[in-house]
């Protein structure tokens, strides 16, 4: 009789319940949550002996998971650099098995452990350095927008208050224009002109801010060809380009468009069990700051005269009757033109037509004249530069065909499977038809030829 060999031990998997100050550890022995056995606790461990701790007691074929939190990220890289593997855990799906009436961390430690074994958990993507540095100046220039939003809206409510609405396109933040304005509207006591003040002064610095941001942003897109590519979509600029890098990382992480549009959130929900059916929108799932660009872009792209993918989102408009519906397709085939574009898969720029040209010139203003002295550089070299970097091209390398035969007639034609050819050529299922400048491409695969 043949002796059975014994099952190989399953992998530990170390759940790990992270804080700012502080780690808890749960170390489970056991493929699914009802075998897992918790080895061993450590609670309260003080974050900065966490690589100390992980060459003690863990071992380079364990796998410790977390739940994605303001640190998560730092904690992997601080893993990794010991050789420990480490995951993110999406918090939305571990945060629905908290128990109600009790919880601590070496219990929190447990349950992430588990909810990695029961497969329920989704993983969150870890970006790379680079990735990381764009995240954090785009949610600084987000914080810094609301930022300013917020203090000119409590200025006009003040303002409000005391029966003075200014006319659309004041700017206040210019400080002649500003206050000469807000002093002739009314008659100020000086107690309520310097309240006034105090919210000028408030609503320059946000504004200041915001420049400063969306300076590097636009410098960012111009120093990254990929980035800078993307501007030649309708609808986008140097801010949704920026945000794409920034939010999306590496593109090669999405095998297929549908996966990014996917991850977006511009694919509509649905509900589809026993006799009951359920369509939904595109709101509740996805990313929603990029979602919400794209859509601008969509409204932008909608607006325009003679872009055909306008032309597509205003029949599908006067067909459907509904303009959230449009804009909405009109957002989810710029997010897969976005897909090829950033996979490498463009045509060359033939010629930079009106609408491009204004598109840099806009760029170019966003880096701010301060700037530009800085790097040495006019406005006309800047944009020579910016021109010579769009006209570069980038096309997907087609697979290598095997050698023929040599014969002196013609030769035959090669299997069905023995070569792919991949020839990008304009189509207006993406996004535009036609060889115009900012002509979208995909990938057409031609067996045999």
């Amino acid at each position: 009789m043949k002796k059975t060999e014994p099952p190989p031990l399953a992998r530990r998997v170390i759940g790990l319940d992270a804080h700012p100050d502080s780690f808890t550890a749960a170390l489970l022995q056991g493929a699914t949550p009802a075998q897992a056995i918790i080895e061993k606790t450590f609670d309260k461990v003080p974050i900065a002996k966490l690589q100390g701790w992980a060459r003690k007691h863990t071992a380079a074929q364990d796998l410790i998971v977390l739940e994605a939190s303001g640190n998560s990220f730092q904690i992997v890289r601080t893993l990794a650099a010991v050789e420990r593997k480490a995951l993110v855990l999406e918090s939305c799906q571990v945060g629905r098995l908290k128990e109600a009436h009790a919880n601590n961390d070496k219990i929190s430690a447990v349950r992430i452990g588990k909810a990695y074994l029961a497969g329920t958990a989704k993983v969150v993507w870890v970006p790379d350095a680079k990735t990381q540095e764009r995240r954090d100046l785009f949610h600084a220039h987000r914080k810094a927008v609301k930022r300013l939003t917020q203090t000119r809206n409590r200025l006009l409510s003040y303002l409000s208050d005391h029966g003075v609405r200014l006319k659309k396109g004041t700017r206040l933040t210019q400080a002649l224009e500003g206050e000469t304005k807000l002093r002739a509207a009314h008659a100020w006591t000086p107690s309520q002109w310097r309240v006034i003040e105090g919210y000028l002064m408030e609503l320059r610095h946000a504004s200041a801010q915001r420049a400063h941001w969306r300076s590097l942003i636009a410098q960012e897109v111009l120093a990254d060809p990929k980035l800078l590519q993307l501007v030649r979509l309708c609808g986008v600029r140097e801010l949704i380009a920026f945000a794409l890098g920034a939010i999306l990382g590496d593109i090669t992480r999405f095998s297929e468009p549908r996966k990014l549009v996917k991850y977006i959130g511009l694919n509509p929900a649905f509900d589809d069990s026993g006799e009951g059916k359920w369509h939904g929108g595109i709101s509740g799932h996805g990313r929603k700051d990029l979602r919400t660009l794209l859509v601008e872009a969509a409204q932008a792209i909608l607006r325009s005269q003679n872009q055909p993918l306008a032309k597509w989102g205003r029949k599908l408009l006067a067909r459907k009757g509904v303009k959230n519906l449009a804009v909405a397709a009109v957002a989810r085939k710029l997010a897969v033109s976005v897909w090829y574009l950033m996979m490498g898969r463009w045509t060359p720029l033939e010629e930079i037509d009106a609408a491009l040209s204004m598109k840099v010139g806009k760029i170019i203003s966003q880096v701010g004249k301060e700037r530009l002295k800085l790097l040495g550089k006019t406005r006309q070299t800047l944009r020579e530069e910016i021109c010579q970097a769009l006209h570069a091209s980038r096309v997907a390398p087609p697979d290598p065909l095997p050698k023929a035969a040599p014969t002196p007639a013609r030769a035959p034609k090669l299997p069905a499977k023995a070569a792919k050819v991949y020839l990008l050529k304009p189509t207006h299922k993406f996004l535009l038809k036609g060889r115009s400048p900012q002509t979208s491409t995909v990938a057409t695969e031609k067996v045999g030829e």
